[in-house]
């Protein structure tokens, strides 16, 4: 953010074209939340033994931090307030029930994200529209992983770019809730290793928490889908969440759906579908 974009003017003696940084200087940032400048920059360099929380709210609120990136700030800043059993990470595993449920959804891929993107069961159609988690090692059954390091993935999002940025925005939020899970560790780590895109949305330092929204992709059967998602987290669970995929009735997506269903089925006639498919491409 500028000085102009919060209210602040320029001094004169120091014009906007001469600041060594974009954004907010220390001084700046400590003004606007009501604290000295010493102050403020102890509590940067992590020099303070404790921040009170009307500081960090301040602070909060000069930086204008959503919601998300408000929790995040107090994760990093008060780890003392997660319970201590909350650092010992135990295996992810899915309910039956829940299982059973993905199976429920005829026609919505879906599937379960547990800590560190890590993806822990899929239906048929998820399998179809994504990939199948199953049939690969477990560190590579990760919807991170995933995006940044299979070529498959590139074109299988419209636009991958976002998607990939809010994959590592999502990986850096569940980072700060568990920063002592060895396998979260592991993740950043290879991912930090093999992609340079990824190193670099990582130092972007953004956060972001999945609810709901809207995606494209290309699948090379059924082609466009324009899908809407809900994120809904799992009663009794350390942090799963049921992502849903949905389409509107009777719209393109949804016959691009219903398309991928039955290709995905172990009972379809893939033959006949790919000579359809054939078929339609040479009119």
């Amino acid at each position: 953010m500028s000085p102009e974009q919060v209210g602040l003017s320029v001094p004169v003696e120091l014009p906007a074209h001469s600041r060594r940084v974009p954004g907010l200087r220390r001084e700046e940032v400590a003004r606007l939340a009501g604290v000295s400048a010493d102050y403020y920059a102890k509590l940067e360099q992590g020099r303070t033994k404790q921040a009170s929380r009307s500081v960090l709210a301040a602070v909060a609120n000069a930086l204008q931090l959503n919601d998300t990136e408000r929790d995040y700030l107090f994760a990093l800043v008060e780890p003392q307030a997660i319970a201590p059993a909350a650092s010992v990470q135990h295996p992810q595993r899915v309910r039956p029930g829940a299982r059973r449920l993905l199976d429920a959804f005829d026609n919505s891929p879906a599937f379960i994200l547990g800590r560190g993107t890590a993806i822990l069961a899929m239906n048929d159609l998820a399998r179809a529209l994504l990939f199948d988690a199953d049939a690969r090692p477990v560190a590579q059954r990760n919807l991170t992983v995933w995006t940044f390091l299979d070529p498959e993935a590139r074109t299988r999002y419209v636009n991958w770019p976002a998607v990939a940025a809010d994959n590592a925005a999502i990986l850096r939020l569940d980072a700060a809730s568990a920063p002592d899970d060895p396998q979260l560790a592991a993740i950043v780590g290879m991912l930090s290793l093999k992609s340079a895109e990824f190193r670099q949305a990582w130092n972007d330092h953004h956060v972001f928490e999945c609810t709901y929204g809207r995606k494209s992709f290309y699948h090379p059967v059924t082609g466009r889908l324009d899908l809407d998602y809900e994120a809904l987290p799992l009663p009794a669970t350390s942090g799963q969440m049921l992502h849903v995929y949905t389409a509107n009735p009777g719209s393109p997506a949804d016959q691009a759906l219903r398309k991928l269903s039955q290709w995905a089925s172990p009972t379809a006639d893939l033959s006949s579908m790919d000579a359809n498919r054939s078929a339609s491409s040479q009119k």
